[in-house]
């Protein structure tokens, strides 16, 4: 694709909201489209990207319209009213026709391939579902969606699921419905075929649930993919105080038990690269050279964090008394 197709600077590229529409009970669908009806960067399943809210506040939400479409992204915003204000912003000050800064699509949360695959969605976490459902109707793949909500009225992309190709490989689970509905994790992940693959995205509860089950049904860790929409919240009033010597100049940065490592830095004159600031994207990650840090991520992998060369200076603190870092 030509790169003067949208407008971009650097990693951002400008869009507009071509349409707003509320998808369920508090949640609006965004579709973005390039000012200039150009095409925009591809994108695979279950991908997602940031966006510029109109309050300034940057927020990752998963693209859950079809991969082939290089005209459009479609994004879903759950308004969380005790949530940091993005949703807030995104639901009443993003209006159709507005200009948006927006991330090119990074994913985490790619599908392979499988025999079969078992899409596993709680409430918002449907959206980056949806786009691997249409991968995988136009891949002719096997599969099944099962979508877990409070009641229909809070179903994003209800009436979406119900036309779509694939409805008849959907199954819903309301909260509110009667018990033969409910979704029975264990009996599902039990009676998978052989070499199925899980996918799971949604409530941080949900997800632990699904994880849980498939691994105590002794499911290779490989078959189990997750997404996570937020962090778990840190009990504060625990935190201790450590250095961080900036390995570029040997600058040595006291980062105090109220505030965050990203935090000490930038008062400090070093410039951190912030997106989520719950360490989920990745944006903030810098080389530990020296010291242990005290991962509090949801973006690095077991095995990365074991090796303790890397961490995320949003969240994440030390164990030793100093870390060296460098970008």
């Amino acid at each position: 694709m030509n790169t003067n197709d949208v407008s971009l600077a650097g990693s951002w590229m400008q869009v507009v909201v071509a349409r707003k529409k509320a998808v369920a009970d508090d949640v609006m669908c965004f579709e973005l489209r390039s000012p200039h009806g150009a095409q925009l960067p591809a994108f695979t399943a279950g991908a997602h990207i940031d966006v510029e809210l109109p309050n300034g506040m940057v927020r990752q939400y998963s693209l859950c319209n079809s991969p082939l479409e290089q005209e459009r992204y479609q994004v879903g915003v759950l308004l969380a009213p005790a949530g940091r204000g993005g949703s807030r912003s995104a639901h009443a000050d993003l209006e159709t026709g507005d200009s948006v800064r927006i991330s090119r699509p990074r994913n985490h949360f790619a599908l392979v391939p499988a025999l079969h695959t078992i899409l596993l969605g709680g409430g918002i976490g449907v959206t980056p579902l949806l786009s691997m459902a249409e991968h995988l109707t136009q891949t002719n793949a096997s599969f099944e969606l099962h979508l877990c909500t409070r009641s229909k009225q809070r179903t994003a992309f209800l009436d979406r699921l119900k036309e779509a190709a694939y409805a008849h490989r959907v199954h819903f689970h309301f909260d509110d419905g009667p018990p033969s509905q409910r979704l029975a994790a264990e009996l599902l992940l039990s009676n998978a075929a052989q070499g199925s693959h899980v996918y799971v995205c949604g409530p941080s509860g949900f997800m632990d649930h699904v994880i849980q089950t498939a691994q105590a049904l002794s499911w290779a860790q490989d078959r189990i993919h997750f997404e996570f929409f937020s962090a778990m919240p840190v009990v504060q009033g625990q935190d201790l105080s450590f250095e961080l010597q900036w390995a570029p100049t040997g600058q040595v940065v006291t980062v105090s038990a109220d505030q965050t490592a990203a935090q000490a830095l930038e008062a400090n004159g070093i410039k951190v690269s912030l997106s989520c600031e719950q360490g989920i994207c990745g944006s903030c990650t810098m080389r530990v050279l020296e010291g242990v840090p005290e991962h509090r991520d949801l973006f690095f992998s077991d095995e990365e964090r074991a090796a303790n060369n890397r961490f995320t200076p949003c969240c994440s603190r030390a164990l030793s008394r100093r870390l060296v870092i460098d970008i």
